[in-house]
């Protein structure tokens, strides 16, 4: 099924030109493609695509529970992952802008008694070259007697506190959600608030986000989406999300198309935090990742971007910044060896009129 899908949306590919086209034609190009997406059982869920201020595209497809039938919308709530990251790493910077910390202070400064701690700098936790081992690596989804409650913040600092370390702090790039846990905890430390509240106060109020949080197990089952690890025309098998606990200032985050368009354009306006920490954020190190974000270039245009992955759903988020475009996926089915990154990239190829592989 996934091999046809992938030869369907290479198809539509070539089918979209769209240089100098006007907004209106555009957008049916792009809608059009999703629609198709959609049927070829390769997206299920919210999209919005803008461009210059301007929303492109902005609809839902498919099942929001595929039992019920009941359909998605473009105020259903989805688990962004570790999506969740960029607006962690955003709130440390916020803090540092705000004199009460330094992405240059060292771990031990807010964990006295973290082994080695004096050689792990935040920056480290957030360009994920601390060495740190990481707690994802030891308990995972298969662990669901423990990952679907909520846990205390100390079991799961055990499970990496006295681990050794895989390499010296900044020498290495390795994806860590251990570092993002404990940023969110040293956000707690320094503003004397749960790490969720500082989050909404200083992140999602000023953004205007007023349909994202944390806890989504426990939202009204009529504005979230169900989670498949497999969605197809015949068979789809409901997955139990993981506890907000657990994935905490790592992969915590809910939200909508909606509001993370909104969180765009504060990253546009360079609002929220100075130009100065968005730049700082952008700033490629180590295999091109900044501070909670990925950079990169396609088709010879800079973005940032970052996706998220988890049995039962799939986010992706990329804007490029010299063209002011952002697309914006949400789906509510997939596995870990699942992207949305070639629908991302169709997508991008249909805005900036460029066939495939240019």
């Amino acid at each position: 099924m996934k091999a046809i899908a992938c030869v369907l949306l290479t198809v539509l590919f070539f089918s979209f030109q769209t240089n100098g086209q006007p907004s209106g034609r555009l957008a049916g190009k792009l809608a059009e493609y999703m629609a198709s997406a959609n049927r070829a059982w390769r997206f299920n869920g919210s999209v919005l695509v803008a461009r210059k201020g301007e929303v492109l595209l902005h609809r839902a497809y498919g099942y929001r529970d595929a039992k019920t039938r009941a359909l998605n919308d473009t105020s259903t709530r989805f688990p962004i992952l570790s999506f969740t990251k960029s607006f962690t790493a955003a709130l440390i910077l916020r803090l540092q802008e705000e004199g009460r910390l330094s992405v240059k202070d060292p771990l031990s400064r807010f964990f006295p008694d973290f082994p080695n701690g004096d050689s792990i700098r935040l920056d480290h936790l957030l360009t994920h070259s601390s060495g740190l081992a990481n707690f994802t690596d030891v308990i995972g989804e298969e662990d669901s007697a423990i990952v679907c409650h909520p846990v205390p913040r100390q079991r799961v600092l055990d499970l990496f506190w006295n681990a050794p370390r895989a390499f010296r702090p900044g020498t290495q790039f390795s994806y860590n959600n251990s570092g993002y846990f404990l940023l969110g905890m040293v956000a707690e430390k320094v503003t004397g608030r749960p790490y969720e509240q500082a989050v909404r106060e200083k992140i999602f109020r000023p953004s205007g986000m007023t349909r994202s949080g944390f806890d989504f197990n426990n939202l009204p089952p009529a504005v979230r989406a169900q989670g498949y690890d497999t969605l197809t025309a015949t068979y789809f098998s409901p997955y139990t999300y993981l506890d907000s606990t657990v994935a905490y200032a790592a992969g915590a985050i809910y939200s909508t198309t909606g509001d993370l368009y909104r969180w765009s354009r504060a990253i546009a306006g360079n609002r929220v935090l100075a130009a100065a920490s968005w730049k700082e954020a952008f700033e490629p190190r180590l295999e091109g990742y900044g501070y909670g974000w990925k950079t990169g270039r396609y088709l010879d245009k800079p973005y940032v971007r970052h996706d998220g992955g988890y049995p039962g759903f799939m986010s992706d988020f990329i804007h490029f910044p010299a063209d002011d475009v952002t697309i914006i996926l949400l789906n509510n089915f997939g596995n870990y060896n699942d992207s949305l990154l070639p629908v991302v990239m169709g997508l991008a190829n249909i805005v900036f009129g460029r066939p495939p592989g240019n």
